[in-house]
């Protein structure tokens, strides 16, 4: 019985784990937390840090694995790299792998490669903030200040003034979430935002789907709701499909999944970022296999233990996911799901936060206390199924 590796034992990193015991695989999972949601679901559970890369591979030796993997989860991406390639197995590198984890990196690997990019600067401290700032409102852009090195949605701030308090205020918010303390100062680019999932094999990249998507807006960003297949014209998707295969090659990703953030600007496609792993917020898990028929997650299994893969659609239907708003306070009551559950085209219902605990205003994507899920003949229909199912959903809270 082959032994697979996964990086990770959070509620993320389930679907993995179940797919690979589907597929007949022995499963180690790695987490820090030893409470971790996928232990349950996993053969062998290793409790050690998920970046500590030195404890992982004694692990990894020891248990004598076949493949290492990660899902929708970016701060593993470097130990999976060193892992695979002292154990001389399939993954990415370690230069794609910091590529793909870091902001400043990436936009570097991006720009060598011709690759069409937001203006943007890489800053260590104050000084060099403001005068980046200043270099992008003087072209008449606005301006979006990032971590270097996080993700969902954390420590992400627009620049709506330039009064002297806000600016120290959106910097020292924004560097308390890096976790190398650099930041990330770019134009904020507008129009439809698109995610495209990837799986490359071999050094050809395939493009699975093109993701819709809705975010909170400024100043957080947070994604609210994605739709699948995209709804943009043929020529725009055409032009988005090329960006993201230039971005794989850019960053190095010869095998395995990617997920490439997309706006699509009065100058055309420009990429936000790109991970060398799947999509999270149930984009490649859920909403790619609904809406095409694919399993990426079992290919990307496959990939990493050398195996070929099978990634043509088998159908062409929609899918959608929207997030449910409330009220911010204690959560008291929780009302409609099996209503909600009960509407047509519905294929998932899921309660994040339940009562006891507290809805807070929607700063990053754990802020989030619900979603539905639907499954539909197209756009219109799916879209129509998750308002319905919304609507039952009541949550009432003690502010």
């Amino acid at each position: 019985m082959k032994k697979l590796m996964i990086l990770g034992a959070s509620v993320l990193q389930i679907p993995a784990i179940v797919e690979a015991k589907k597929m007949g695989l022995y499963v180690l999972a790695v987490d820090m937390n030893p409470n971790a949601e996928g232990f349950s679901y996993a053969d062998k559970k290793i409790v050690v840090s998920t970046t500590d890369t030195e404890k992982v591979l004694e692990e990894a030796k020891k248990n004598k694995i076949d493949g290492i993997i990660t899902i929708a989860s970016d701060r593993p991406m470097t130990t999976v790299a060193k892992v695979a390639k002292k154990l001389d197995l399939i993954g990415i590198d370690e230069k794609t792998a910091i590529n793909a984890t870091n902001k400043s990196k990436m936009r570097d690997a991006l720009k060598a490669y011709g690759v069409p990019i937001p203006m943007y600067f890489s800053v260590d401290n104050y000084d060099q903030y403001l005068k980046a700032v200043d270099e992008i409102i003087m072209k008449s852009y606005k301006c979006i200040i990032k971590p270097e090195d996080n993700s969902g949605s954390r420590g992400i701030r627009l620049v709506e003034s330039t009064d002297a308090c806000d600016l120290k205020k959106i910097f020292d918010y924004c560097k308390s979430n890096s976790n190398s303390g650099k930041l990330l100062v770019e134009e904020y680019m507008e129009g439809p935002e698109v995610s495209v999932e990837t799986i490359s094999k071999d050094g050809v990249c395939n493009v699975i789907q093109i993701t819709d998507k809705i975010t909170t807006g400024p100043p957080y960003f947070v994604e609210l709701g994605h739709s699948q297949p995209s709804s943009l014209d043929k020529e725009t998707i055409d032009k988005i499909k090329k960006v993201a295969i230039d971005t794989n090659r850019a960053i190095g990703i010869e095998n395995g999944p990617s997920h490439t953030e997309i706006k699509v600007t009065k100058d055309g496609p420009k990429v936000v970022e790109v991970g060398a792993r799947l999509g999270g917020d149930n984009i490649t898990t859920h909403l790619v296999p609904y809406s095409t028929g694919v399993n990426m997650v079992k290919a990307s299994i496959k990939i990493a233990l050398g195996q070929e893969i099978d990634v043509r659609k088998s159908f062409e239907k929609a899918s959608v996911i929207r997030y449910k708003k409330c009220d911010t306070g204690k959560i008291l009551k929780i009302k409609g799901i099996e209503e909600a559950k009960a509407i047509q085209g519905i294929m998932d219902v899921e309660i994040v936060h339940g009562v006891g605990e507290y809805s807070h205003t929607i700063k990053n994507s754990n802020d989030r206390v619900a979603y539905v899920i639907s499954q539909g003949n197209d756009i219109t229909e799916a879209i129509e199924a998750c308002k319905n199912a919304l609507d039952k959903i009541k949550i009432e809270v003690e502010e």
